[in-house]
């Protein structure tokens, strides 16, 4: 028996092509096959959790041991690749991590992105920083170079760090040469390190004296880690001769380069910031809030909340630019 006419065959042929063409409009367009990976690998990175003041004083007996994860994607060009480690901020993985991975394996660089978080039982420090010392992201990306050192596609001669926010702080502080000597035990150093949008409250002893170029990106409407703090140190930096870049994005909030955060910027309702602090190690290992006298705490009055986060197109746009021709400087690699 016949179910359908000659007749309806056209008709229904007709609207078969016009389902996978409104499907393929929904899916949205391929991506540019050079944004993919030529190959993921997901690695377990052997790391410590210790407090602050331990970091600081190089104790590792005081930490406990921990495994945190680390999603290695290596770009599809032959031989031995530069990488870039990416160290996220309080919100853990996101979709800025994914934007610049996308783009840095355009280049024909790897990307290594550490999970700091879900290995230690974290899903995100805004609410509660106390939660974790900042120093830790710093210490899993010393150990990311371990990793990368014996790693047969990576040069290990060609390796830059990045983080945001926390993980902003993170690499700019990795960067001090005190802190590379007492905890980097890879055999390689980072060339260069690039924060987005630290928190620059935090003098550290020996914070003047570098291991490697740094380049900053900040947004000047940032209530949340804001950019003079980081101006200032900058001119401290480069007071002292260090090679220290600033590159400040007009109008752009925090989190600036997130393709999903909010546009225009809103409130992050209880997450602490401390940019109404000012911290200083004044012995090793001994964190004092200027106000105060004492130890700094996240309890201390200095401590806010609420502050404003939110995309900005243009500003990651230029950052996008200025990462880039950086990383062509210092790799010589090809213009796209």
């Amino acid at each position: 028996m016949r179910l359908f006419s000659k007749g309806l065959r056209p008709c229904l042929a007709l609207l078969g092509v016009l389902w996978w063409a409104t499907a393929a409009q929904a899916v949205g367009p391929m991506p540019d096959p050079k944004t993919l990976p030529s190959r993921v690998e997901l690695h377990a990175l052997p790391s410590l959790t210790l407090s602050d003041a331990d970091f600081l004083t190089g104790n590792a007996s005081a930490g406990q041991p921990v495994t945190v994860g680390a999603e290695l994607r290596l770009a599809d060009v032959p031989g031995r690749q530069p990488a870039v480690v990416l160290v996220h901020g309080s919100s853990g993985m996101g979709a800025n991590g994914e934007l610049w991975a996308r783009d840095l394996n355009a280049m024909g660089m790897a990307t290594l992105a550490i999970d700091g978080f879900t290995g230690r039982g974290i899903t995100t420090t805004g609410a509660n920083q106390a939660q974790l010392g900042r120093l830790n992201l710093s210490l899993d990306a010393y150990r990311a170079l371990e990793l990368l050192a014996r790693h047969p596609r990576i040069d290990p001669q060609r390796v830059v760090l990045m983080g945001f926010s926390r993980g902003g702080q993170a690499t700019l502080f990795a960067s001090l040469k005190r802190f590379h000597e007492a905890w980097n035990r890879s055999g390689i150093r980072y060339a260069a390190y690039i924060p987005f949008y630290p928190d620059c409250m935090t003098q550290y002893q020996g914070d003047t004296q570098l291991d490697a170029p740094v380049r900053i990106h900040h947004g000047l409407a940032d209530d949340y880690n804001p950019a003079a703090p980081c101006r200032a140190y900058v001119e401290r930096l480069q007071k002292a001769g260090q090679d220290v870049q600033i590159s400040l994005y007009e109008g752009a909030h925090h989190g600036f380069d997130s393709p999903l955060a909010p546009q225009p910027a809103v409130q992050a309702k209880g997450s602490q910031t401390v940019r109404a602090c000012s911290i200083r190690e004044e012995a090793p290992g001994r964190l004092v809030n200027q106000a105060t006298g004492q130890v700094f705490s996240y309890q201390d009055a200095c401590v806010q909340r609420d502050p404003y986060v939110g995309h900005d197109p243009a500003a990651t746009e230029q950052a996008r630019a200025s990462v880039a021709q950086t990383l062509q400087a210092l790799f010589k690699l090809p213009a796209p």
